[in-house]
């Protein structure tokens, strides 16, 4: 927005919309007709077509299937199927990537497998403030394996990875902050450990699906990500792990189900890791919810991310800078970095009345989040979210505030779900 001298105004996003190259993904989303919908970093929009294939899965495969289905409509290979699509968008090869689990249950097999893998060596770096399941499953492995988990701050992470020197087991963290929206240095980090001989684990939530990720171009080790926000594929959908092919043979992750066997229907006493990505498995796949990711992902088939990011980047810079505009005076800080090219697909802002600030603009179809103790969180997935939507929901803060309507005593109830 640094061409506008002028007051930035709604026509203007209007007009940024009309020459929006990827304008016509939003026809691919189910998407309510009154509201702005900002919260697809917490939970996607639903892409059409996921519906009908619920449909088919459970009227005709498990209904007149049966246990037929498993072969007959090929639900057996669907968490390697899944898996290959999101490959294809965060920079790996088809067969390093597989869907299964959660991001906690994935997350304890890599770094379980990955201190095998380093038994002579006792030091994790991670982040304070990460994500809580990653500071609880990194706490928990630490104790568990004999080995220190050092948390710093992301300002000092790089100079925590030297200090543990040859000392150096592995590095744990989110590539994009889920609070703040702030990037890591994927590459730079990434190789400052395996310098010093140490493995890297990245957790990919707030990235994949929302900005490029190059896992194999930077070398990654490993990697674990979230399949119901940018992705699309529906509450509480499967994750996805990474595992790169040369580790293949080395790793060595606990959860030691069925499905992870070399020969799963042999069904012997002794286990036999499968030699490719399937040894992440544990046991059977929620198909359904395999077969919704699976077809989320279709969303993605010609999308090139770099386009998606640049519109991104230009949502979150408009936001901010009508922030600037219309909501000077108010109490909001800016709680992610101002500098596009440092900032995920996210803007988050501070304001001690946070909570009801966020319940009150829900209440009018402005749907963001909050993260305690005082972030307001919006997310742009830019396969759907419009430059006018940005706008508009600004619009919407300003008479929230102006009004005193977040004061009212029902936007301050907390809920289950914040």
């Amino acid at each position: 927005m640094n061409a506008h001298s002028a007051k930035i105004t709604r026509a203007d996003t209007i007009e940024m919309d009309s020459a929006d190259p990827i304008a016509h993904l939003r026809d691919r989303f189910e998407l309510p007709a009154n509201d702005i919908y900002l919260d697809g970093n917490s939970l996607g929009a639903l892409p059409l077509g996921v519906m009908e294939r619920l449909e088919k899965a459970v009227k005709k495969e498990w209904g007149q299937g049966l246990i037929r289905s498993w072969n007959d409509a090929d639900w057996y290979p669907a968490p390697q199927r899944a898996g290959a699509a999101i490959a294809r968008i965060i920079g790996a090869d088809d067969d390093e990537v597989i869907v299964c689990d959660s991001i906690s249950v994935n997350l304890f097999k890599l770094l379980v497998g990955a201190l095998r893998m380093r038994k002579d060596r006792k030091i994790i770096v991670s982040e304070i403030g990460n994500f809580p399941t990653d500071v609880y499953i990194n706490t928990e492995v630490a104790e568990m394996m004999g080995c220190e988990l050092r948390c710093v701050m992301p300002e000092e992470v790089e100079s925590a990875i030297d200090a543990a020197g040859e000392d150096l087991a592995l590095v744990q963290l989110t590539h994009v902050h889920y609070k703040s929206g702030r990037i890591y240095d994927m590459p730079g980090i990434t190789k400052r450990a395996q310098d010093l001989g140490g493995l890297v684990i990245w957790d990919l939530a707030h990235s994949a699906g929302a900005l490029p990720v190059q896992l194999n171009e930077c070398n990654a080790d490993f990697a674990v990500g979230c399949g119901y926000k940018y992705l699309n594929g529906g509450p509480g959908a499967p994750a996805f792990v990474f595992v790169a092919r040369r580790h293949f043979d080395d790793m060595n992750q606990p959860l030691r189900g069925w499905h992870g066997h070399a020969e799963p229907f042999s069904f012997t006493q002794e286990y036999k890791p499968h030699p490719t990505i399937d040894q992440m498995l544990t046991g059977t796949a929620s198909q359904l919810a395999t077969l919704a990711l699976e077809t989320a992902m279709e969303a993605f088939k010609d999308v090139d991310m770099t386009v998606l990011r640049q519109k991104n980047m230009a949502l979150g810079d408009l936001f901010i800078a009508l922030v600037e505009q219309e909501l000077g005076g108010m109490g909001f800080e800016l709680a992610s970095p101002k500098d596009a090219e440092t900032r995920g697909s996210q803007v988050s802002l501070t304001h001690e009345n946070g909570y009801a600030i966020v319940q009150a603009l829900i209440e009018r179809g402005v749907v963001g989040d909050f993260r305690a103790p005082d972030i307001l969180r919006f997310g742009f997935a830019a396969p759907y979210v419009r430059y006018v939507d940005i706008w508009d929901s600004v619009a919407h803060i300003r008479e929230v505030m102006e009004t005193g309507e977040w004061d009212r005593p029902e936007f301050k109830e907390r809920r289950a779900v914040t």
